[in-house]
Order: C-alpha cells, then sequence, then structure tokens
C-alpha cells in the first residue's frame, strides 16, 4: 500500500485523536470518583455520625446519643416487610428503659407526609427521622429498606441485620439487653 500525504494526515490525525483521549481519560478519572471508596459502616467500627430532624422537628444526633443503646432502622413505607416489623419495633421502643435505650426510624427516601400518616394508623411513637434526601444510608452502605444497625454505648457498630424481623421476640430483646447491662 503506498503511503500518499493523505493517508500519513489521516494517520497523524487519528494518532493525535486517541492521544487527546488518553489523556482525557487520565485527567478526568481522579475527578470523577474512581480513587479510594469513602468509609463505610462496618461492625465493630464507630458508627458514622449523623443529624437528622425528626417528624416533629426535633434534631438527632448519633454522636450525642453515647451512653445509650441506639437502635438504628432505615425503612419505607412503601416497603411491605418494613411495615410487617413496625408493630414489633413499637413494641420493643414501649418495653426497654427510655433513659438507656433510643430507637430512630429513619425514613428512607420516602414521603414524610406518608410516613406521618402510617405512624398515627399504628400508634408508633418511636421517633421517626427524615432521610428523603438520603444523605444517612450511603454513609451505612444502605443495600435495601429494612435494614437495622444497633450501636451500643460507646458509638460502636455492634449488629448489622439486612431484611425484616419480629424485634420483640425474647431473643432480640436479650441481646439489646445485654448491651444496656454492659
Amino acid at each position: 500500500m503506498n503511503s500518499t500525504p493523505n493517508n500519513r494526515k489521516n494517520s497523524e490525525y487519528i494518532m493525535k485523536r486517541i492521544f487527546f483521549i488518553l489523556l482525557s481519560l487520565a485527567l478526568f478519572l481522579p475527578i470523577s470518583g474512581c480513587g479510594p471508596a469513602p468509609e463505610m459502616a462496618e461492625v465493630g467500627k464507630p458508627a458514622p455520625d449523623f443529624t437528622l430532624v425528626d417528624r416533629t422537628g426535633k434534631t438527632w444526633k448519633l454522636s450525642d446519643l453515647k451512653g445509650q443503646v441506639v437502635f438504628v432502622n432505615f425503612w419505607a413505607t412503601w416497603c411491605p416487610p418494613c411495615r410487617e416489623e413496625m408493630p414489633s419495633m413499637q413494641r420493643l421502643y414501649s418495653t426497654l428503659p427510655k433513659d438507656k435505650f433510643k430507637m430512630l426510624a429513619i425514613l428512607n427516601k420516602d414521603d414524610p407526609g406518608l410516613a406521618d400518616s402510617f405512624a398515627r394508623q399504628f400508634g408508633l411513637t418511636m421517633p421517626i427521622l427524615d432521610d428523603q434526601a438520603n444523605l444517612v444510608g450511603p454513609k451505612y452502605g444502605l443495600t435495601g429498606v429494612p435494614e437495622t444497625f444497633i450501636i451500643d454505648k460507646e458509638g460502636i457498630m455492634r449488629e448489622k441485620f439486612i431484611g425484616p424481623a419480629r424485634w420483640d421476640a425474647p431473643g432480640y430483646v436479650q441481646m439489646l439487653m445485654s448491651y444496656i447491662n454492659q
């Protein structure tokens, strides 16, 4: 094949384009989040701190609850398993000592008005925190709802549960009491 000036110009043009694309990728990738992943919540490590407002307007900051066992549950009104476990969460919340145990039901990417209606319908009295913008879920590595995290008095995440549970069952109450009594 003869190397004509047009072929050489096309080859040079193609090489310059490839170089430009590679250079662009090299400059763009570090900015686009390709790098170390942000720290995720992990059992045995400090729970990520957060500040959210509940449906009554009260601000809750996880780090302010040190000295108490904290039950953090991510849920949504459209989620049947979440709706199913809520009555047992309410019974658990009503049973455990309020000065040593806090339950925070974090509404994840859902309509707060629907949560208010749901809470009234089922007589829920635990704080329902609004995370409609999903600011806290990613910190906890949330894969779906419901997910529950148990945080000890020192702020260390001790348990992670994926899926619904009957939270007032003796085994769960015993587990929580063991953290409360430590």
